[in-house]
């Protein structure tokens, strides 16, 4: 199994003063990392030997913040040269390179971690860097590097390697496989798996104490499932992920240590010395309660390599028979790194900048993100940045989320950094009632603390004894409710989620049990859904789900049922502006809620729900028009003849749209009348049996009427409106993938979009929409590189307002406003000319007489044979908004 390769610096071209390359050697929170000398000759080198001989699967860079090198080379040899010069240059064999990201867009206020996969077998590891990418920070334009991670397996296993083909062979005879569910995601499922704890990500977050025991824990739970006890690894996996939190935690605390002892601040430094040791002592007492840890927690002395040189289990492993340090002051701090701070750190040493990634392999998020968090994957987490102070020199970055005119009044040690004045005046009422500390939690930069002040309001909240005067339990729901708002804002899941919990144990427990009034329960709903709707079109679909499912939730409370508030939001009409997200989940919502709650007395009603959705039946989003016409049909099976007043009539004007055909189809089916389509069919066949010509042919059978159903878009293109027994789900995928007149391929990304929205598409959609630009006299989409000249000769035909004409971006004519104008210029006789799809159909051959088969093309084929499969095109539809379409 690939794990962590331990190594030593053999050579390095040179360092600036206190960030030698042999900084490298460790892991942890607080270290500096390596820098080149100040205008440096390019390029730079570092050579490591590893502590074996191996083969490479895995290195992991962490970048400096601004110090960057724009590309890193990697060689590898067997061996290292007797003298470091060009003519031994072919002892290392070239791996090949990576390119780092200049850091413009998050202003060098975040670390780029990249992650190289390799399969190359040595002992000697060489990195080379190139210039640095050039920011005004970067003064004496140096590369430094934080961090290097080497994942692999020893290159000579012969004894282990015969040992483990005994155990696949046994297993074989015995049926065990590799894909045994019992082992998924632990070690022994898979030989190359390799476990998160080896990923730098994780000593760079983590209390170096703490992720050896961590690391202790993880093998007993390998060993317990092994031996099938489930119960007792499941407690283990409880203790691991506890131990995460306490491990990044400690982590802060040290560096928060190490910038007092910076600023000789030494009171400071012994109390939060102080603090460490009772928060590390708490966490060992409760794993000790439950039999999880040894009596004396493994302390690791000064240069010990922070991660295990061979694989655990392995015949070369030995296990570290350490006695523990003399019992003196300081003997709980982890002093391995004591001298290994050189960067000068400001009281907010870790980053909390929430900009966007520095590159496309580092995901927008913040930086302190739980480092077991399931929704990033380690190779791709962001690492915090160390900064000087202020004053060390006048180009180091700021601190983005700061305000310097209003920075923070002094912190507590271990406490959440003191409110600003501009803090402290917007929640200076929340600070009367419930106390500066827990608001300056909530406030905090630090999304632990806003995590752990709601958590702990809530348990404060329970505590209230009942007789409490009623108001002080308002001025308590003031106040809570006013955080909740703040805190369901929070773009950090764990926050969010702990609001959820805070308000629902408001509504739920503290109203009743307070026997506070109707008004209170209003106050609550009123100042939080609102916010908490907002959050239904969040970009993350995690969150999009958690807050549509938690208004549901709270909408069936018989606290909240009775006012009938909730149902009121979801009918308010959907804006122009208003997200596709958000939309959606708009819709989704009433339909969920309608079903649960009905019309009577619930804040629904036939007027506002068919005003909603026939309103909704305009929008430019083909899944918001589809809800709307199911929520119709709904609303028409309880309501007919009410649900008709809010329609146009039915007649064949009427019918000429699409959506109000489809509408009045599923009326029919709903009410066991035959549709149109129905009708046509037994009208030709009885115009057929009449026809003496016909005799002697075998009719088809009338079909027989379905069950009144809601699902009248089947075998429907809702966008052209023909009608095919072949439109099953793939034969609808290959009518709009090749046929449907309304819709056309984008040259650029292949994906099937509506000939309407095409400008728009390759402007705001499209994987080449930089490409793009838009010309303000045609206002079509037209190649940046051409735009120049585009504009320069005017020869475009120029664009109508919207209002008076639509413009089509194949002929690029303007023509008749509306939206079945588009049918009879897209799919008439006389429509556009550019439409390839419609000039196919119209010069299509016709049908070979009876008795004789199509002719033969030059190729020897005739189209596609009669039962083979069609291929579904690459990659299949899919969708990025309300024009394209994906897959069903």
């Amino acid at each position: 199994m690939p794990h962590k390769i331990g190594f030593v610096v053999v050579s390095s071209s040179g360092h600036e003063d206190g960030f030698s390359a042999r900084e490298l050697m460790i892991h942890a929170p607080t270290v500096s990392g390596w820098r080149s000398p100040r205008f440096c000759q390019f390029p730079q080198e570092i050579v490591l030997q590893m502590v074996e001989r191996c083969r490479i699967r895995k290195l992991q860079l962490l970048a400096h913040q601004y110090m960057i090198p724009s590309r890193v080379e990697f060689y590898i040899s067997e061996s290292l040269p007797e003298c470091f010069s060009p003519c031994h240059a072919e002892r290392f064999r070239r791996l090949g390179y990576v390119s780092l990201c200049d850091n413009e867009m998050t202003g060098c206020k975040a670390r780029e971690l990249k992650s190289v996969y390799v399969d190359a077998v040595g002992q000697f590891l060489k990195l080379i860097f190139h210039e640095n990418h050039t920011n005004k920070y970067n003064v004496y334009n140096q590369v430094a590097l934080v961090a290097i991670n080497i994942i692999g397996d020893p290159a000579d296993l012969g004894d282990e390697s015969n040992i483990a083909s005994r155990e696949k062979l046994i297993d074989h005879y015995l049926g065990h496989t590799t894909e045994d569910p019992a082992l998924e995601g632990t070690c022994t499922g898979k030989s190359d798996y390799i476990s998160p704890l080896d990923d730098l990500a994780f000593d760079m977050y983590q209390d170096p104490e703490v992720a050896q025991i961590i690391r202790k824990l993880d093998e007993r739970k390998r060993e317990a499932v092994q031996k099938e006890r489930y119960d007792y690894a499941k407690k283990l996996k409880q203790a691991i992920a506890d131990l995460q939190k306490v491990g990044e935690r400690l982590g802060r605390f040290e560096v928060e240590k190490r910038c007092a002892v910076e600023k000789e601040d030494y009171d400071l430094a012994k109390e939060k010395k102080q603090q460490m040791e009772r928060y590390r002592g708490r966490a060992y007492a409760r794993l000790q309660l439950h039999g999880l840890l040894d009596a004396e927690p493994v302390r690791r002395p000064l240069g010990l390599p922070l991660q295990p040189l061979v694989p655990p289990g392995s015949p070369r492993h030995q296990p570290a028979t350490l006695s523990p340090p003399p019992q003196e002051e300081g003997v709980t701090e982890n002093r391995f790194a004591e001298a290994l701070l050189q960067d000068k750190l400001s009281s907010h040493s870790l980053d909390t900048s929430q900009q966007p990634p520095v590159d496309q392999s580092l995901p927008a998020t913040h930086p302190h993100l739980k480092t077991h968090l399931q929704s990033l994957p380690y190779d791709e987490r962001p690492l915090p940045a160390v900064h000087k102070q202020p004053g060390a020199a006048a180009v180091e970055p700021e601190d983005g989320d700061a305000d310097m005119s209003e920075a923070p009044r002094g912190a507590t040690a271990g406490e959440p950094e003191r409110l600003t004045e501009k803090a402290l005046r917007e929640a200076s009422c929340a600070v009367d009632v419930l106390g500066e500390a827990l608001v300056a939690g909530a406030y905090s930069k630090t999304w632990s603390y806003r995590e752990d002040a709601l958590l702990t309001l809530c348990e404060r909240l329970g505590e209230m004894p009942v007789g409490t005067p009623k108001e002080d339990l308002r001025s308590a729901l003031r106040a809570s409710v006013f955080l909740i708002r703040r805190a369901i804002r929070d773009i950090v899941t764990p926050v969010f989620q702990a609001s959820l919990k805070l308000l629902k144990m408001v509504i739920t427990q503290y109203i009743p049990k307070h026997k506070l009034s109707k008004l209170d329960t209003t106050y609550c709903v009123e100042r939080t859904v609102p916010v908490l709707l907002t959050r239904t079109g969040d970009s993350s679909a995690r969150l999009r789900i958690v807050a549509s499912n938690f208004i549901q939730e709270i909408a069936l409370f018989k606290e909240v049922k009775s006012l009938q508030m909730i149902p009121s939001y979801l009918v308010q009409p959907l804006k122009a502006n208003t997200s596709t997200h958000l939309a959606l989940s708009q819709m989704d919502l009433l339909a969920r809620l309608l079903k649960d709650l009905g019309t009577s007395d619930t804040g629904f009603t036939v007027d506002n729900v068919m005003k909603f959705s026939v309103g909704a039946l305009e929008h430019r989003v083909y899944e918001v028009r589809e809800t709307a016409v199911r929520i119709i049909w709904d609303m028409y099976k309880e309501h007919r003849a009410l649900t008709l007043d809010y329609l146009p009539p039915d007649d064949s004007s009427t019918r000429k749209n699409v959506l109000y055909k489809t509408i009045f189809e599923g009326f029919a089916k709903l009410d066991g009348r035959p549709t149109d389509a129905e009708i046509r069919e037994k009208e030709s066949e009885a115009t057929k049996a009449k026809d003496p010509d016909a005799r002697g042919r075998k009719a088809a059978p009338p079909s027989t009427p379905d069950a009144p159903d809601t699902r009248c878009l089947d075998n429907l293109c809702i966008f052209c409106g023909e009608r095919s027994d072949s439109f099953t789900e793939e034969g609808l995928d290959l009518h709009y993938w090749k046929q449907c007149l309304m819709l056309t391929r984008c040259d650029h990304c292949r994906q099937v979009v509506e000939i309407a929205s095409l400008t728009e598409h390759l402007l705001t959609e499209c994987d080449k929409k930089d490409g793009f630009g838009k010309c303000y006299r045609c206002n079509e989409a037209v190649l940046k590189e051409e735009l120049p000249k585009h504009i320069k000769t005017r020869d475009c035909n120029p664009a109508k307002p919207e209002k008076l004409a639509n413009r089509c971006p194949l002929c690029h004519e303007n023509f008749t406003p509306g939206e079945e104008a588009w049918k009879a210029h897209l799919m008439g006789a006389a429509g556009c000319t550019m439409n390839l799809r419609r000039t196919h159909v119209l010069h299509k051959p016709a049908a070979p007489p009876p008795g004789k088969g199509p002719a033969m093309s030059k190729s020897g084929t005739s189209g596609t044979k009669v039962g083979s499969k069609i291929p579904t095109p690459k990659g299949g539809l899919s969708r990025s908004s309300g024009r394209t379409y994906t897959k069903r």
